[in-house]
């Protein structure tokens, strides 16, 4: 593993967020002057391969990158927010209907945050956004 591997595989590992290679950029710029955008992305991709992180997707918003550490995720319909959440594992349920092993499973359950049906109430359905 490279010097920034390493580097962004303990600032990912460290967050309480799930950030996105431009946030874990700049992360790394504190530590590494030289570090540059390129490097990042292309260690967060030999990272997420070697199966060291997990990438987030989510349609309409960069990628994001989270600790390997098994969990699933909360995501605000409305402004996106992620949070973790501890489901109950699925891994023997999902293998039983497939009839196959599978590897991994990505669970995220969207709804409106806290803040968000603050401000909207009970006006915004998960279908307007």
């Amino acid at each position: 593993m490279t010097k920034y591997a390493k580097m962004i595989l303990e600032i990912i590992e460290q967050s309480h967020e799930h950030m996105s290679a431009e946030q874990i950029f700049f992360k790394l710029k504190e530590r590494e002057s030289k570090a540059v955008l390129a490097t990042v992305y292309n260690n967060l991709n030999k990272l997420y391969q070697d199966d060291k992180i997990r990438k987030i997707t989510m349609e309409g918003s960069p990628d994001r990158y989270d600790k390997k550490i098994k969990h699933d995720h909360l995501v605000c319909r409305s402004c996106g927010q992620l949070s973790d959440m501890c489901f109950e594992d699925l891994t023997q349920s999902l293998e039983q209907q497939l009839g196959e092993g599978i590897l991994s499973y990505d669970l995220k359950v969207f709804y409106l945050c806290p803040k968000c049906q603050e401000k909207y109430g009970n006006s915004l359905s998960l279908k307007d956004k």
